[in-house]
């Protein structure tokens, strides 16, 4: 509907031309009025080609009302305010989208407008030197659910995990694994400054004390073998964490491939080439503030040994010549400092920076009985997406970590993810889905069956049944803006909404009657709001379930 309605706006547009000779045609924005007497759809239009033309924006939204094609969909259409247009559909309208939901399943809200569109989702790498914490957790949500909701929108989606498996973190890893094996063997060991605490540490090392006999015997080698051992086994476990999130991953990138390659000797070239690194201080410098940063970065260290940066850049410049038209980047709020200086390498090497879109996680906090939950990845207490996970469920993870913007801090509460009640979002809406399953079982029970005709849909006279079908036929509208906006937990707010318009309706409503064709039209109606409640919640990565 939302194209339709754009597509009629632009035809009235196009015919006032004819009295206002404006050159650029305005973008047509859509939105949800918040006031049910504001009408079913508003656009601004008017006000900025008032402002554009010097005339008041009212005024040229009168005119646009008089040049405007009929629709027979459409009921009315007012003039608002400053000079929005508001405009309210009939009745029929609504039940025509209601059998479009139910006619297309689960290909309703998806939509071919972004095909062809080639966009990388780079999300979690957590550096593989510990389990993945409530943080890491979020991110893999996050990116997960807005890969499937790109998806959903015709985007080509490609979701890469790239494993920081090089430098001073995976060798502190090897360290300490080497001294907690030390340990084992009842020797006097100590964990090297900023090394690692947890007991996974120490588990690492038994399993290494199993198999003795594959540790090399030269000394130089000893702490290469601890580092790559550890890595291995932390990434498997990470692997197999995700599994249980339900995130797939199909691309894992290696840094070290990144050396192994030469990519990083030969991004390095081409900045040398293009005369951005220059010498100082004992190191090699990319002058990253000719394009747009606080500060130059150092690429190499007077030791000889490259930076992070360095291999980050290379990174970036492999998925620039893969030819990725959106790079979305899902990082901790601690990483804010990296986006000016990757954006300018990206300029640097000859692309546009604004392919690269980051989205910053900030922190999240976890709660038990109004008590702070320790979880220090190093410390030897903490508690990893795995902990949550087998404590709350899958699914309940998931959702909690969603119910906020990225941009927000969120509070995990335990205690509340467990509960069989209203109180609990994701409990509410999946109650939603199993409440109308339940209603069919009846309605099967009872020889009620929706096989043939189409019911008679005007009999849906009720208020809550008429602002049900707009909750519906608002879902596709919702999917488009928030792909373009990245932000998959809109879909978690639209689920409370729906859930919540369903669980009042069979509260105050008898479905299933004596009535038969009251009884079927109102089944067609809740046969929609599943379909739009198992879409959504699919989006989310979430089950459906039919029974609670």
């Amino acid at each position: 509907m939302k194209q339709k309605l754009k597509t009629l706006i632009e035809k009235g547009l196009e015919k006032l031309r004819e009295e206002y000779p404006f050159e650029t045609m305005p973008a047509v924005l859509l939105e949800i009025p918040k006031k049910e007497n504001q009408g079913d759809y508003s656009t601004p239009v008017a006000m900025g080609l008032g402002s554009l033309l010097r005339q008041p924006p009212r005024k040229i939204a009168e005119k646009l009302v008089k040049a405007l094609p009929e629709d027979p969909a459409i009921e009315k259409i007012d003039v608002a305010g400053p000079g929005y247009l508001n405009f309210t559909f009939k009745r029929s309208h609504w039940n025509d989208v209601l059998k479009e939901v139910v006619l297309k399943g689960p290909a309703y809200g998806r939509s071919p407008v972004r095909k062809g569109i080639k966009v990388q989702v780079e999300f979690v790498s957590a550096n593989p030197t510990g389990p993945l914490h409530v943080g890491h957790g979020r991110g893999a949500v996050v990116g997960d659910a807005l890969s499937n909701l790109l998806e959903a929108v015709g985007y080509e989606v490609e979701r890469e995990y790239y494993i920081n498996d090089v430098g001073r973190q995976v060798e502190l890893l090897g360290q300490s694994v080497y001294q907690r094996y030390r340990e084992l063997d009842g020797e006097k060991a100590e964990i090297p400054e900023g090394g690692y605490l947890g007991d996974y540490v120490t588990e690492i090392a038994r399993e290494i004390r199993k198999h003795s006999s594959r540790i090399p015997a030269e000394q130089e080698r000893i702490g290469p073998f601890f580092s790559t051992f550890a890595k291995e086994k932390i990434l498997e476990e990470i692997r197999r964490d995700l599994k249980f999130l339900g995130v797939e991953i199909p691309h894992w990138y290696s840094e070290k491939s990144l050396y192994d390659s030469g990519s990083v000797d030969k991004v390095l070239g081409l900045l040398k080439e293009k005369g951005l690194l220059y010498e100082a201080e004992g190191g090699t410098w990319f002058a990253t503030s000719r394009f747009g940063d606080d500060k130059d970065r150092i690429v190499i260290k007077s030791n000889g040994d490259k930076t992070y940066f360095a291999s980050d850049v290379a990174y970036h410049y492999e998925k620039c010549v893969k030819g990725f038209q959106r790079i979305i980047n899902i990082w901790g709020a601690d990483h804010h400092g990296y986006i000016l200086r990757m954006k300018a390498a990206l300029s640097a090497l000859g692309f546009n920076s604004d392919l690269l879109q980051v989205l910053l996680l900030q922190l999240v906090t976890l709660s038990r009985e109004g008590k702070p939950v320790p979880m220090s990845k190093r410390a030897g207490e903490y508690v990893t997406v795995r902990d949550v996970i087998d404590e709350v469920g899958a699914d309940a993870t998931r959702f909690f970590f969603l119910l906020r913007g990225t941009d927000s801090a969120l509070d995990f509460d335990l205690e509340l993810a467990k509960k069989q009640s209203s109180e609990n979002p994701v409990y509410y809406v999946q109650y939603a889905h199993a409440r109308l399953c339940s209603v069919f079982r009846n309605a099967e029970e009872r020889k009620v069956s929706l096989e043939g005709d189409i019911p008679d849909l005007s009999l849906l006279s009720l208020p809550q049944e008429t602002a049900l079908m707009k909750q519906l036929a608002w879902y596709p509208l919702l999917l488009e803006e928030s792909a373009e906006a990245l932000e998959p937990h809109r879909i978690s707010y639209y689920l409370q909404d729906l859930a919540a318009m369903l669980h009042q309706y069979y509260y105050k409503t008898r479905i299933i009657s004596d009535e038969m064709e009251l009884t079927r039209s109102r089944l067609y109606l809740s046969r929609g709001i599943r379909v739009v409640l198992k879409n959504a919640l699919e989006i989310l990565g979430i089950g459906a379930p039919e029974k609670m």
